[in-house]
């Protein structure tokens, strides 16, 4: 059921970083979901496109080994494993051209999306997960890998900015919800991994493929690693004081990239299997309580089994207590004053949608 496609299309000159007019093309294998009421789609991507210190120069070797030879590498793995499972609903694996340049190949795929109406439920860009020691201060961490979210959607709405506002949830953007599932399965698959949440979308001075999707609305994440070497990234290969520069395969750390990709399995493949999210989450605010009362709707399509009531104190990073109900209404003896909720969907293996923030209900 894997099928791949060279998606080809046409970048005027800018004047900036493109010079002529050019034909790009994006490579994309599309794993087609068994169920076909199911339309939500998952895309993981990197980027094929590399260079050297003078971005224009079209000519000069530009090995990319890390930048973006990991992320691509990293999808390419899991479209090999995850072509051989059923899975409800399309995976999309793609490795986009001209990031480099400005990310136009991420912005035709997500303009693509947005045009052609996909439930793109999340997007995972990898881009430099291969390197584990930092140029200048010589960190090394290989436990830590860096997951970069947006705080407030792009496309926030009016009507969304007050309800945000009212609830306080500056940090429970879709994006962010995403950041903390991909932090949660990490802990329960990987071993000696954690994951670090930035809460940013993306570097100083830097961009990557998933922002063209925020642009566009959908919910997207960045995997990078946690610690940059400058002396390898936008290098010209060269030696200058017996310091080697380039992005040259020798200085990946292997047994690194190869955490990042099984967090971005464990990741991708949980979302691939659960059920729809629970729909009109709600809280109750008729009135004064210390305790808080949920409610939501079952989610159409793939059974489920119950739910999951996700738990932390408003200054807590990550969710630090669940509970697991099987009804779509529960009374908890938390204060909705000093804690956030969420609750998710949960098959009968486990496997959970992404947490759904509850809005307030009079």
């Amino acid at each position: 059921r894997l099928t791949s496609v060279i998606d080809y299309f046409t970048i005027k000159a800018d004047g900036k970083r493109i010079t002529n007019d050019a034909q790009l093309a994006n490579v994309m294998a599309t794993l087609k979901g068994t169920d076909p009421t199911d339309d939500r789609v998952l895309i993981i991507s990197g980027h094929l496109d590399s260079r050297a210190s003078d971005v224009m120069d079209a000519t000069i070797d530009a090995p990319g080994a890390n930048d973006d030879g990991s992320g691509v590498a990293a999808m390419m793995e899991l479209a090999r494993i995850m072509s051989k499972r059923e899975f409800p609903f399309t995976l999309i694996f793609v490795a986009v051209v001209g990031e480099e340049q400005g990310l136009y190949g991420a912005r035709h795929l997500a303009e693509k999306a947005k045009n052609e109406k996909w439930n793109v439920i999340a997007m995972i860009n990898n881009d430099m997960i291969g390197n584990s020691l930092s140029s200048g201060t010589l960190l090394r961490d290989n436990k830590q890998v860096r997951v970069f979210s947006e705080t407030i959607p792009y496309l926030e709405t009016e009507a969304e900015a007050k309800l945000r506002k009212a609830t306080n949830r500056d940090n429970d953007s879709p994006s962010r919800q995403l950041a903390r599932y991909i932090k949660t399965v990490t802990h329960q698959y990987v071993e000696q991994l954690e994951i670090n949440l930035v809460y940013r979308n993306d570097r100083f001075l830097r961009g990557g493929d998933h922002t063209p999707f925020s642009q566009n609305g959908f919910t997207a994440i960045r995997f990078c690693e946690m610690n940059e070497n400058y002396d390898h990234q936008h290098q010209t290969v060269r030696k200058e004081n017996n310091i080697q520069y380039g992005d040259l395969p020798e200085f990946i750390d292997y047994e690194y990239m190869t955490k990042v990709t099984c967090s971005n399995l464990a990741t991708f493949s949980n979302l691939a299997l659960s059920p729809k999210a629970p729909i009109n989450v709600g809280i109750e605010i008729k009135e004064l309580t210390n305790s808080s009362t949920l409610v939501w709707s079952k989610p159409e399509g793939k059974p489920v089994y119950g739910y999951t009531i996700l738990i932390r104190e408003t200054a807590a990073s990550h969710w630090e207590k669940a509970i697991f109900v099987k009804d779509t209404k529960a009374e908890i003896p938390y204060s909705k004053d000093n804690f956030f909720f969420a609750v998710q969907a949960v098959d009968e293996l486990g496997h959970s949608s992404l947490p759904v923030f509850p809005v307030p209900i009079r």
